[in-house]
């Protein structure tokens, strides 16, 4: 089987058929009709074998999970998903690995409406790379750079599952039966807040997704905002399942610095807090309020209740 076969096979009819695209998979490039009265939104994430998965890990969680994380930057900007390409760099074929990852993608890019319109492949070390566009109307792009000193700070769903679920992956920790597949899962198959991030287009000042840890990804906000933040650990969004398995500073460990969430973290104004669970609540996605924007531009201080939080600062950092 060479490139094209490859291609063919596996990745020429990936995703929802799209109206919107001309030409997808198979020509020199992609030809799409881009809507009339909105901003094209593009963001890109790689993946490698050894540092964000594992060379044996299952080929369709792996699928679903490049497409989510990709689908995840575009709900953190209040985009819609509309295209994807992929570039696949791999030491050999294998069709038995390569039916089970591109069932993963498809299954996922069509779940998020998307459709796979061009990329590449080639030999080498296992690695995914895929960009994702989105649509937004004109003006109305979410970013990290809008957050107001007294916004409260907010986050989507539970914090932690999914680095819990990579040390259960490794073998570094144990969890309960009655727990152990929705750790895992939290993992594994991620979700994107797709549908909870267009609604916030006109409630939020800022937001971004958390994929490194909270404690790391709020200081792209601070720093994009030039603005400080108090943050109370109590108030963090911990899963029964999180808290039935570890102690209290490890599951606070997990939620700050833990990474792979792929929730949402944003901020809203104090006169938008009225409309917020009204206008989110059919989504059926949790939300928690975990502090507020301060004036200090560039200062996050912890808390746990009225006392100070004293932490170590963590979360991944690709050449650290």
């Amino acid at each position: 089987m060479g490139e094209f076969e490859l291609i063919a096979e596996y990745f020429s009819a990936v995703g929802a058929r799209r109206r919107d695209v001309i030409t997808g998979v198979g020509d020199d490039g992609a030809v799409i009709q881009v809507r009339d009265g909105h901003d094209l939104v593009v963001t890109t994430d790689t993946m490698v074998s050894g540092t964000h998965f594992f060379a044996n890990d299952d080929p369709r969680a792996l699928g679903h999970k490049l497409v989510t994380v990709n689908v995840s930057d575009l709900a953190a900007m209040g985009a819609e998903p509309a295209w994807l390409s992929l570039a696949l760099t791999m030491p050999e074929i294998n069709q038995t690995w390569l039916k089970a990852f591109s069932a993963g993608v498809n299954e996922t890019a069509e779940y998020y409406n998307c459709q796979l319109v061009g990329g590449d492949t080639t030999r080498g070390p296992l690695s995914f790379t895929m960009m994702a566009k989105g649509l937004v109307p004109r003006g109305k792009a979410l970013s990290r750079s809008g957050a107001k000193v007294g916004d409260y700070i907010y986050v989507t769903g539970t914090l932690g599952d999914a680095a819990l679920g990579l040390k259960l992956q490794q073998g570094l920790h144990q969890v309960s039966k009655k727990h152990h597949t929705h750790i895992l899962q939290r993992f594994q198959f991620p979700s994107a807040r797709v549908a909870l991030g267009q609604a916030l287009r006109n409630i939020a000042n800022s937001a971004m997704d958390l994929s490194d840890g909270l404690y790391s990804d709020i200081q792209h906000i601070l720093h994009r905002s030039s603005v400080g933040a108090s943050i109370d650990v109590q108030k963090l969004p911990l899963s029964q399942a999180l808290k039935d398995s570890c102690d209290t500073a490890t599951a606070y460990s997990l939620a700050l610095s833990g990474g792979e969430d792929y929730e949402l973290l944003f901020t809203v104004a104090e006169n938008k807090r009225g409309s917020l669970d009204v206008l989110l609540s059919p989504y059926g996605v949790g939300l928690t309020c975990i502090g507020r924007i301060t004036g200090v531009a560039g200062k996050l201080e912890l808390k746990n209740g009225d006392q100070q939080f004293h932490y170590q600062p963590q979360g991944f950092k690709h050449f650290a």
